[in-house]
């Protein structure tokens, strides 16, 4: 790992130990908590696919004809992440996303999925992401979190959006999920499965593959340049925040849902 890694890691740490300290945590009690947070949550999970697409279209050739692009190294790197994200294999072995593995999760577990398949239609039939997320009734901390991460896709400034996808959107959902979970499925709870598969799953496969890539990836895209580490640093502490706002309004669904 880079020095100039390390200094940004050192630099980010107090947002990240903010929000691992966050109070939302804490009210994950039931299986009504975890249908409020998975639906604000999945505008997470979706745009993080669009960042991620992002990272492939400004990293490798997507154009026909085609003809190499950029590093054959950070080519080898966003590919292998797009295989884990975009096809996985479920707790069936059934190829899909993350995303529709999250979205099979909700179902199973009855959280609603109506405000995200409505994002999808309306952005299929030519709506705008600002109108459509106008439109829906969702927390006004997602829509603002969404909003972030389409503004650093649309700077076009590779090293922000890396930033962003390395150290704003790694795995912040502690194992006291998991731990949560199997507790409920200990006392008969049958239809948590695909969730707890989902998160040990992104867990194992941001900690073992796609972190330690992605570290490899920033370091290729940076390089030896101070100012572009210095606005890594600076979009990866907003992204912190953003998700602290995100879980903000989670917070507040799930203690109104308990009232």
């Amino acid at each position: 790992m880079s020095t100039h890694t390390e200094q940004l890691q050192a630099a980010i740490q107090p947002a990240r130990e903010r929000l691992l300290a966050h109070s939302m945590y804490a009210q994950i009690e039931r299986i009504e908590d975890f249908q409020r947070f998975m639906e604000q949550h999945i505008f997470a999970v979706w745009d993080f696919m669009s960042l991620l697409k992002a990272l492939q279209r400004e990293l490798t050739c997507v154009e026909v004809p085609w003809s190499p692009k950029g590093s054959p190294t950070t080519r080898r790197f966003i590919n292998e992440i797009v295989l884990g994200e975009e096809s996985d294999q479920d707790k069936d072995g059934k190829v899909m996303s993350h995303f529709e593995m999250y979205l099979e999760a909700m179902q199973q577990i009855g959280a609603d999925t109506m405000p995200i398949h409505q994002l999808t239609e309306w952005l299929s039939y030519g709506k705008t992401l600002d109108e459509a997320l106008y439109q829906l009734e969702i927390n006004e901390e997602t829509r603002e979190f969404v909003r972030f991460t389409f503004d650093v896709i649309h700077s076009g400034q590779l090293h922000k959006i890396a930033a962003l996808f390395t150290f704003g959107r790694e795995d912040l959902i502690p194992d006291m999920f998991i731990e949560i979970l199997r507790e409920m499925q200990g006392q008969g709870q049958s239809n948590i499965d695909k969730l707890l598969y989902y998160l040990e799953r992104h867990i194992e496969v941001d900690g073992d593959d796609h972190g330690p890539i992605s570290l490899k990836m920033m370091e290729e895209i940076c390089g030896t340049d101070a100012t572009k580490w210095q606005e890594a640093q600076a979009v990866s502490i907003l992204a912190l925040e953003k998700r602290f706002q995100l879980w903000n309004g989670i917070e507040a669904n799930i203690q109104q849902s308990k009232n």
